[in-house]
């Protein structure tokens, strides 16, 4: 039998399907086909491999209807496999099956507890936490009588719930198109995992027309540059657009926000701010005032295990001693003054959080925790005059500020403000120090009137 399917993959969607590391990321800008990428991808491997089963994933299942299903079903002839709807599931001729599957929360994830996945697809990947990605990857196995090597494929557009974590697994490490290692050794048991990017632009889709292109082009700057571009530092539903890391400034200060370490004047005051995590990072950042009013932020220390938005589940005991230890290594004889989210102040279920640093010697204030007046102020500060200066200096060797705050979007459901399962630890307690150092919003110029008699 003989079946032709209708389907003519562009120079990237080929490079994705010709791609052979444990775990590819392919798309960044909107149009690269990357919904029928990942399907088609799907069922090529389900064909050459009787008996295997492909499992994707997207958030709800009213996008698997409108994206993935749609594409399979319009792709893939009746002749090589039945869709069954109630399932949710497309079964092939061979005894292999492509599952379409949801995860919108992360407590979702467990029901595929008992799945085994051979091959594992993610469309919008960002849109997914790394909780999830990391527990539907650890349900990839296969008996060894298929003969095969389980894989990841995913697609994605810059922005979302993780695009923090997505762009430094898959973006950052090493240029786009360039395989790179993750080397993993637990219990005795070592190996490495191979990496991928693959970008693909509306520009490398020839089959759409040319009226998408420009439609893109038209987009406000942020989002035109993710959407046709796919640069990976803009992006829909940003919240801080006014960052900027240009090294060019780094020395001079002017129109960059990332600015190269220097001595602080011992005269500067000096500021600790301090939101706590356990499973999740806390974060420590100290702070210098010049006499301009403009806070530096020149070091940091970022509860993270190195794996985005996991923390080191630390004690309040062990974290300030680590401050204190700190501080007499480099405020020595300095005053800092420390502030705090008020909820470590909560003693209801014990010895409240607070009270177990005070008794290594690290004291902290209340600070005024209202999101949006904070989230305001965070704006301020970042907001360059027509020198080229903000009201925020951020040493270039805090990276973790560097990686995690130009990464912050929105919440979908309270538009105004941060969408909290973000790793938005560093944020807070930026918001918690400019609070206690608000600068006034910018006064409204009101043209005078002309007198008339009329009036």
């Amino acid at each position: 039998m003989r079946v032709e399917l209708p389907y003519a993959p562009t120079a990237r969607q080929r490079a994705f399907h010709q791609s052979r590391e444990d775990e590819v990321l392919y798309g960044g800008a909107a149009g690269g086909g990357k919904s029928c990428a990942v399907v088609m991808d799907a069922f090529l491997r389900c064909a050459q491999h009787p008996g295997t089963v492909a499992y994707l994933f997207r958030r709800t299942y009213r996008e698997l209807e409108d994206t993935l299903i749609a594409e399979a079903l319009a792709r893939i002839p009746c002749a090589l496999g039945r869709y069954f709807p109630s399932a949710h599931e497309l079964r092939l001729i061979n005894g292999s099956s492509m599952r379409f599957r949801h995860c919108q929360t992360d407590r979702d994830r467990f029901s595929y507890q008992g799945a085994e996945i051979h091959w594992l697809y993610i469309d919008e990947l960002t849109h997914f936490s790394q909780t999830v990605y990391d527990f539907l990857r650890s349900r990839l196995r296969a008996n060894a009588s298929l003969g095969i090597r389980p894989l990841v494929r995913a697609t994605s557009n810059p922005g979302g719930v993780g695009h923090a974590w997505v762009k430094a697994r898959f973006i950052d490490p090493v240029p786009p198109d360039t395989p790179h290692t993750e080397r993993v050794e637990a219990g005795g048991i070592a190996g490495e995992r191979t990496l991928r990017y693959i970008p693909a632009r509306v520009q490398d889709n020839p089959h759409l027309s040319p009226g998408y292109a420009l439609e893109l082009a038209s987009k406000p700057p942020a989002l035109r540059d993710a959407l046709l571009f796919g640069r990976w530092d803009a992006f829909e539903g940003q919240v801080f657009t006014e960052w900027r890391d240009d090294a060019a400034g780094y020395e001079t200060g002017r129109f960059t926000h990332v600015i190269a370490p220097f001595p602080v004047p011992a005269s500067w005051r000096r500021f600790r701010s301090f939101d706590f995590g356990y499973s999740k990072p806390f974060s420590v950042g100290w702070w210098a005032l010049d006499p301009h009013g403009v806070l530096y932020r020149y070091r940091e220390w970022y509860g993270c295990t190195g794996t985005p938005n996991v923390g080191l589940r630390l004690t309040p005991t062990e974290i300030a001693r680590e401050i204190a230890r700190s501080e007499r290594a480099h405020e020595q004889g300095l005053h800092v003054t420390g502030v705090a989210d008020p909820s470590i102040w909560d003693g209801s279920r014990g010895e409240s959080i607070a009270q177990q640093m005070q008794r290594e010697g690290v004291y902290f204030l209340p600070a005024e925790n209202a999101r949006l007046a904070g989230l305001m102020q965070v704006h301020r500060r970042l907001s360059f005059d027509e020198n080229g200066v903000s009201g925020v200096k951020v040493f270039s060797t805090c990276r973790d500020s560097i990686r995690t705050l130009p990464a912050l979007c929105y919440d979908a459901q309270r538009c105004e403000d941060v969408d909290t399962e973000a790793e938005d630890h560093i944020y807070d307690e930026w918001r918690y120090l400019f609070m206690e150092h608000p600068l006034p919003s910018v006064p409204r110029l009101i043209a005078k009137r002309a007198y008339s008699p009329l009036d």
